[in-house]
């Protein structure tokens, strides 16, 4: 029995996981992730993969992100019809985020035949929500911990990876004819020693590595997170002004209400009400709060539930949400999108940057072209909703908050195997992320067998086993 592996996306780039494992006639796709953020990287998503749909037996998901799993509608749309197998945490959020990408989808859409930009008459979106309700019933819901059996001698076991709710490293064991062996993808990386997450599960052994390098060769910046929450708070709300903060509904705004809610207990900020205006960001907190055996809080009986503080307040309808763009005296908006490229986001933008008095605080990061980035690099007037608006409020950001372990954690957790791998394959990098933990592993851990795919490389991984 031989074993392949092709790469259709994640190859020295950071989204559009799509690996396709072969081992004899059974054919599982380990993720399914939409191509975003280039043009030439999101063109993708349209174009026909060398694969038989109707051929894959199975689909494993590492966890709900988009660049993971966002594909999934087209998936099915395209014809294929077999199970997705992930675990219950993730389950969950994929409904959640699937439709809004859905939804965001068939927007798209729309705007492009309206201004007519779309190369097609009448441009259709990737997948509309009928696509995204044909998935979910396919899904499977596996628990950490167990082996899975996909097909007599192939099974698979989901592992705490500490990204965010859900995220697992995938274990898969083989058993040949002759030999057992392990295949092992980390999935993404949680950073270690964080107040929400666990610290990703380490491993001892594995034949084959499929590791991400989402941050090769980069350290996050030290700095405590409550004391640059503190200062800009404080420093808004002692001019009378609010702070707006632009978040990702899923694990960023989670971490936020965790910090908030210790900067009021310490009293080192102004008891003020805190909006979160993000239905997503409230469905993500609300399965935070029914999962709450997956992350670090809550886990003894009769704790305190933080994101249940009095200062808390969940807007959940438009108006309540247009409400407090008229509002006067200081409070802390937490609204999506996290770039600000659309979004409830956009209204307190419009009605808030003209304000000397407020200050609009980013806690991720900001891609090229985004409004986000615009603001950051200082620009006076951004563009919302057609009009110009002048730019007089303060722009602050802290950039200490990402869910992806960085160069040395990476380091750390490969650093937990007793023995090289057989073959470490760098994954979900761009080049020079990948380039340079290729290296780091090789020079600090003495690992001679490190190889970086190309977009839709296979490699043989074993034979007649």
């Amino acid at each position: 029995m031989d074993v392949r592996i092709k790469f259709l996306g994640g190859a020295q780039t950071v989204t559009g996981s799509k690996f396709l494992l072969e081992v004899g006639s059974y054919k599982v796709m380990v993720d399914c992730g939409l191509f975003q953020g280039p043009k030439e990287h999101r063109v993708r998503n349209w174009e026909w993969l060398p694969v038989d749909f109707f051929k894959i037996d199975g689909v494993v998901l590492t966890h709900a992100h988009l660049d993971h799993s966002g594909y999934l509608p087209r998936l099915y749309r395209s014809g294929y019809q077999g199970s997705i197998y992930c675990t219950q945490a993730t389950a969950e959020l994929l409904e959640i985020l699937l439709k809004d990408s859905a939804k965001l989808n068939i927007e798209e859409a729309i705007f492009a035949r309206k201004k007519g930009y779309s190369r097609h008459q009448f441009p259709r979106p990737l997948y509309d929500m009928d696509d995204v309700n044909d998935t979910l019933p396919h899904i499977k819901n596996i628990p950490f911990d167990e082996a899975y059996i996909l097909q007599a001698g192939i099974n698979v076991s989901f592992h705490k990876a500490g990204h965010i709710l859900g995220a697992a490293s995938l274990m898969f064991q083989i058993e040949g004819d002759h030999q057992r062996k392990r295949i092992l993808f980390s999935g993404d990386l949680g950073r270690y020693n964080q107040p929400l997450m666990p610290d990703p599960t380490p491993f001892e052994e594995t034949d084959i590595l499929f590791i991400e390098s989402t941050y090769g060769g980069r350290s996050h910046p030290d700095g405590d997170p409550k004391e640059a929450f503190k200062e800009i708070i404080n420093r808004t709300t002692s001019r009378g002004g609010s702070v707006i903060i632009p978040s990702f509904a899923l694990g960023r705004t989670q971490n936020l209400l965790y910090y908030l809610r210790e900067l009021f207990l310490d009293n080192t900020i102004d008891d003020i009400p805190v909006f979160v205006d993000s239905p997503m960001a409230i469905n993500v907190t609300h399965l935070y709060q029914e999962y709450d055996h997956l992350h670090k809080l809550n886990t003894e009986e009769g704790a305190p539930d933080i994101f249940s503080h009095p200062n808390f307040h969940y807007v959940t309808s438009q108006t309540e949400s247009t409400a407090l763009n008229e509002r006067k005296g200081p409070c802390i908006i937490i609204s999506a999108s996290g770039m600000c490229t659309g979004g409830r986001i956009l209204h307190h933008l419009y009605h808030r940057l003209s304000r000397e008095q407020d200050s609009v605080f980013f806690v991720g990061y900001q891609a090229q072209g985004t409004r986000g980035h615009r603001l950051l690099s200082g620009e006076k007037k951004i563009k919302i909703f057609g009009e110009q608006v002048e730019v007089h409020c303060e722009i602050a950001e802290f950039q200490g908050l990402s869910a992806h372990a960085d160069h040395n954690e990476l380091l750390r957790w490969l650093s937990n195997f007793k023995k090289a791998p057989k073959q470490t394959f760098i994954i979900h990098g761009e080049r020079d992320s990948s380039v340079a933990l290729a290296t780091a592993i090789r020079e600090t851990l003495n690992w001679s067998n490190v190889t970086i795919p190309s977009f839709l490389q296979s490699f043989h991984l074993f034979e007649g086993i």
